[in-house]
């Protein structure tokens, strides 16, 4: 394997220190440091504080950030995960050995233990009068010199640890993150629905129109894809009789990367047995509008400077009435010529692969009017062609009982009632896989399985798939994917091979 030293940033200055402290007999890397409370715990308890120190003496540990210097006296900044606390070290306290030891040893973005006292400054600020410290991790990699934080935005991406060390906002963010994924779950959970998780190598791909990960198991001898989706799967639950099931799943699409694409995502797949679309329509709007009050305290949020309003009941359009509406074509009212050289003239893109009017319609919509829709909106009655997996619409024929939800001209989930009939449902997957053969490689492969499960019988079941990252970037005001996702995909840096052999 390739030698990848030169990757490793490590500052020669604190690899001489790190070895002058493990010659020094100092305890090196200790495995644990008892007696700890959070910092945020110590500044609540001590909040009415006063020039003396405190009776009570206390422990904590965390990272540098600032050490000042005032020669016998030293004034430094200590961070945990729940907040941030000033040093005051003086060598008559904690003895020359050991002060000279800090300020020989010690550096910004080392993390320390300190036991002390807590006290009021004469500027009004909570302060550790500190009497005993320890050296728990000798940073190697000096941090960004600008204390306000960590500002190449690439830099920020490929060394998340440091973006999180550097940026409290962004720190935040995944608290946040954490705080709406726990909120669906508890929603759901609430509502009777069971969690369940599903495979993730699969012998055969299909929920969603998506190209796939391949990936060869040695000892099956065989292809598996990663997932694009967790639908086939639990919608087998349903037929096994669980009634009410979701998944948080993390979803695998070998797709383009872009400000609202990832190639390894995550959503919310939710099913519900004896419903239907306008039902899932109705659990979306609950969930999506409990978060906002949750997160934000009302039904209003600010996302890229526009002001978004989630108060229910939101707005419900089908597809051709938007493209009616929002783009000025109703395509009832043209011959199959005109509406051709209306996509031509429009610019859409892919317009000539369309093969009859629906057809045409979705690529109306997504050209002319996505764009568009920037209040929380249900477009819904989806055509047959583009929803293999949809129930054929109870009353309009050649479209499905289909929708999708859109804010800020993102598509935020996605649902119907879903195609029950197991004949129905082995037609539109060979018409699916037909279209695969001919070269589309983001068509549904035909799962005989799922089709075997229909036949035992699926009842009438709604659905819906939530996309969680881009629901975080609304709920957090990120109007990029990689800022709300910790370990983003990433091109390989200029200069490197990320491609490494490997011994078989």
């Amino acid at each position: 394997m390739e030698n990848r030293q030169n990757d490793v940033a490590f500052d020669q200055q604190r690899l001489e220190k790190r070895e002058e402290v493990r010659a020094s007999g100092v305890p090196f890397y200790p495995p644990e440091f008892e007696g700890r409370e959070d910092i945020s715990a110590i500044r609540e308890r001590h909040a009415g504080a006063g020039h003396e120190k405190s009776e009570e003496r206390v422990c904590t540990a965390g990272r540098l950030y600032t050490i000042r210097n005032h020669g016998k006296t030293v004034f430094a900044d200590l961070q945990d995960g729940s907040g941030r606390i000033q040093l005051y070290i003086r060598k008559n306290d904690v003895g020359e050995e050991a002060f000279n030891f800090f300020l020989r040893a010690i550096e910004r973005g080392d993390i320390i233990g300190v036991r002390g006292h807590v006290f009021r400054t004469k500027v009004g600020e909570i302060t550790l009068w500190v009497d005993e410290i320890t050296l728990l991790t000798k940073a190697l990699c000096p941090l960004p010199e600008k204390f306000h934080g960590l500002k190449d935005v690439e830099k920020r991406y490929r060394q998340r640890y440091v973006d999180l060390i550097m940026n409290e906002d962004i720190r935040e963010t995944f608290r946040t993150r954490s705080r709406i994924i726990s909120l669906i779950r508890s929603y759901l959970t609430d509502r009777g629905f069971l969690e369940f998780e599903t495979p993730i190598l699969q012998p055969i791909y299909g929920g969603a129109n998506a190209r796939p990960f391949t990936t060869f198991h040695h000892y099956l001898q065989q292809n598996l894809f990663m997932r694009i989706a967790p639908e086939l799967y639990l919608k087998r639950l349903v037929v096994g009789g669980f009634e009410k099931v979701f998944e948080l799943a993390r979803n695998f699409r070998n797709e383009d990367i872009d400000t609202h694409h990832n190639p390894e995502f995550s959503m919310v797949e939710i099913y519900e047995a004896y419903r239907d679309y306008r039902d899932m329509m109705a659990l979306t709007e609950g969930i999506i509008s409990t978060l906002v009050h949750e997160i934000h305290g009302s039904f209003t949020l600010t996302f890229d400077e526009t002001g978004l309003d989630f108060t229910p009941p939101w707005k419900k359009m089908s597809m051709d009435m938007a493209v009616k509406e929002l783009a000025g074509i109703d395509i009832w009212e043209y011959s199959w010529d005109e509406l051709r050289t209306i996509a031509q003239e429009k610019k859409i893109e892919d317009w000539e692969k369309a093969t009859n009017q629906r057809e045409l319609l979705v690529l109306l919509f997504e050209g002319l009017v996505e764009d568009q829709l920037v209040q929380p909106t249900f477009i819904y009655d989806f055509p047959i062609e583009n929803s293999p997996l949809a129930k054929k619409h109870r009353t309009r024929e050649g479209f499905t009982e289909r929708f999708e939800l859109f804010i800020c001209g993102m598509e935020i989930a996605n649902g119907f009632s879903e195609l029950n009939d197991p004949v129905d449902q082995m037609e539109r997957f060979e018409r699916q896989d037909a279209k695969r053969r001919a070269g589309d490689m983001e068509a549904q492969m035909i799962d005989y399985d799922f089709i075997n499960a229909l036949g035992y019988g699926m009842p009438p079941t709604g659905g819906v798939g939530l996309g969680i990252d881009r629901l975080v970037m609304l709920l957090t005001n990120k109007n990029s994917i990689k800022e709300v996702i910790l370990f983003p995909s990433m091109k390989p840096e200029a200069g490197t091979d990320r491609q490494e052999s490997q011994e078989s």
